[in-house]
């Protein structure tokens, strides 16, 4: 969740080094802070953003050829320039990722040592650790290599040290860590975004992997000391893919990009005439016959694509499909099926709770997996036997849009794939769903049209407290994510209920200072709501309902209509996202709240 920059180079690195932390700020984050080399070892720190670092390093004229930087989100400790990183220890200095889960029981052998602890974070232990073992063998990568296996938890690190100026040693377990290759120069982060800036060549490590980082050239050796060879991958990313452009904030960009990513990903199919199986991998024929369920593991935004995918999954392939909130999944004693199909969906493929579930899932007997993420080199697509690529590009808005709308194209494509293999998808039926996939990034356009009126809604919205969201069937996933939307960067308390569940309980909340959204497709259940609608109006709620063309609902006295376009069928989910995601950011800009960075949360969800 907090990101990591390092460069060693013949030049200063002290720009390359902010400004790869100002790529990561859409992280989310508390405090900054930069160690560097330069004679002797300075550190800055500061709490809040990475402006404020960077006014403390020009005013201190800061300069290096060698330095590690870093955005931390508060796990031990407070939010605090002592909490914030680098740690050091007597010339040492370490940035950290991830937690220590042995940290108390290291802090307290530590401590027997002699050495002093100035923070409440587990990091501190890490950079105490490298020196007791530097000290002994005054070897920077033999230290931190025996440091790192007296670890217990996740962690990507990076360290340097005051006497051997010259290089940076990185190590990783269960936290995303990457190099980036220059000429006589060479960096090391946790997300590609901030290399870009300077590189497209990078090495994804592995596992257990540590790297000794030079000017002349990068060795890396696994948890057991021995050299080994990783792939030179070549980004495809540019430095402007991450960079706002006209737009306001990047949700604002990410929501109208939404048209494109969709077709970006459907692109494979919209242009044939049938789904095959090997758009999920080789072996996707074999794995997809011989399953008989489907388990999805997800978490946030990705767990309500998830619910979505099960009412298309059961619907059109006839087979049972659980979901699974990933944080959870591995806390219960559940009953493991092997000839499921373990699905994992994720934005960034780094969200540990995600990576853990499908772990677990693997140690209870579940061989086939699939991933459904935006990110190729990431570590759950290289943990899964089959992947499908979502084609989102960079997301760097912490609340998720075009993410999730690619992951909704994705897994409607998944249940295609199961329903034809099992014989429960006729060829013109699957025609027809291709027909209407290949119009879905069109009719995003048309429904991102509908911004106007939902600008109206917000100017309301922001003045309330709470706020109620209603759906049913396919539809309730949906409203889970609106309100999730509203809750993430408006901080307005909202919840999402079944539509029918109102008598059962959310009813007796209802009032004139509760609005309330319900979506309103003309499916199978639309006159179902309009009887829940009913209910709201007698108690004298205020509505707002997206409703489609063919709904017949009209606006009156304390009932807002917003009308998209015609109904989308199956694919409906997909379109009614956008209007919600667009309510969100229109209220979060009403009131004034940081809509990019939303407080106390972050974008990559890589500690438990």
């Amino acid at each position: 969740m907090c990101g990591i920059v390092g460069a060693v180079a013949k030049r200063d690195v002290v720009p390359l080094l902010l400004e790869g932390l100002r790529r990561l700020e859409y992280r989310g984050y508390d405090s900054a802070g930069i160690a560097v080399l330069n004679g002797h070892l300075t550190r800055l720190r500061s709490p809040g953003r990475v402006a404020e670092l960077s006014k403390l390093a020009d005013e201190q004229h800061l300069s290096a050829s060698i330095g590690i930087a870093h955005t931390r989100w508060a796990t031990h400790g407070a939010p605090s320039e002592k909490n914030a990183h680098p740690h050091v220890s007597d010339g040492i200095a370490v940035v950290h990722n991830g937690i220590i889960e042995n940290y108390e029981t290291m802090r307290e052998k530590l401590k027997a040592q002699g050495y002093v602890f100035t923070s409440d974070t587990d990091t501190e232990v890490i950079a105490h650790l490298v020196h007791s073992r530097f000290r002994t063998g005054g070897d920077l990568f033999e230290a931190t290599r025996h440091a790192v296996a007296d670890l217990r938890g996740a962690y990507a690190i990076a360290v340097v040290a005051e006497n051997q100026p010259d290089r940076m040693v990185v190590a990783r377990m269960g936290a995303p860590l990457l190099l980036g290759l220059g000429e006589g120069e060479n960096f090391a982060a946790s997300d590609v975004s901030a290399l870009l800036q300077v590189t497209q060549r990078l090495i994804f490590l592995e596992e257990g992997d540590i790297a000794d980082v030079r000017t002349d050239g990068c060795r890396i050796a696994d948890a057991a000391g021995r050299t080994v060879e990783r792939k030179v991958h070549v980004s495809q990313l540019t430095s402007s893919a991450v960079e706002l452009g006209p737009y306001r904030h990047f949700m604002q960009k990410e929501i109208f990009e939404q048209p494109g990513a969709v077709a970006a990903t459907l692109e494979m199919v919209t242009n044939a005439q049938s789904v095959s199986p090997q758009l999920f991998g080789v072996a996707a024929g074999r794995i997809f016959g011989a399953a008989n369920a489907v388990l999805i593991l997800a978490c946030g935004t990705s767990y309500h694509a998830g619910m979505v995918a099960r009412y298309w999954i059961e619907g059109m392939a006839g087979i049972p499909c659980s979901v699974e909130i990933a944080s959870e999944y591995r806390y219960r004693a559940s009953v493991p099926n092997p000839n499921a199909l373990v699905v994992t969906v994720s934005q960034s493929g780094e969200t540990a709770d995600t990576i853990a579930a499908l772990n677990h899932a693997k140690s209870l007997g579940h061989r086939f997996c699939l991933s459904i993420c935006n990110v190729p080199e990431s570590a759950l697509v290289r943990a899964s036997e089959l992947r499908f690529l979502t084609r989102a590009g960079p997301e760097i808005g912490v609340a998720s849009t075009k993410a999730f709308t690619t992951q909704l194209a994705a897994l409607v494509l998944l249940a295609m794939v199961l329903a034809r293999l099992r014989g429960r998808l006729p060829a013109d039926g699957e025609r027809e769903l291709i027909k209407a996939l290949r119009h879905v990034p069109g009719a995003l356009s048309s429904v991102l049209q509908v911004e106007d009126a939902i600008k109206d809604w917000a100017a309301k919205f922001a003045e309330h407290h709470h706020a109620l969201f209603l759906g049913r069937g396919i539809h309730y996933p949906i409203a889970m994510e609106g309100a999730l939307k509203l809750k993430e960067i408006s901080y307005i308390h909202a919840e999402a209920y079944p539509a029918g569940e109102l008598k059962h309980g959310p009813l007796a909340l209802v009032d004139k200072y509760m609005p309330v959204v319900a979506i309103a497709p003309n499916d199978a259940l639309l006159e179902k709501l309009k009887s829940n609608l009913q209910e709201v109006r007698a108690r004298g709620g205020e509505l707002h309902v997206l409703a489609d063309q063919g709904a017949h609902i009209e606006p009156g006295d304390g009932l807002h209509v917003v009308r998209l376009t015609g109904h989308a069928g199956v694919l409906s989910p997909i379109l009614h996202t956008v209007p919600l995601q667009l309510l969100a950011y229109h209220v979060a800009l009403q009131r004034g709240t940081d809509v990019d960075k939303p407080r106390n949360l972050a974008k990559s969800v890589t500690v438990e």
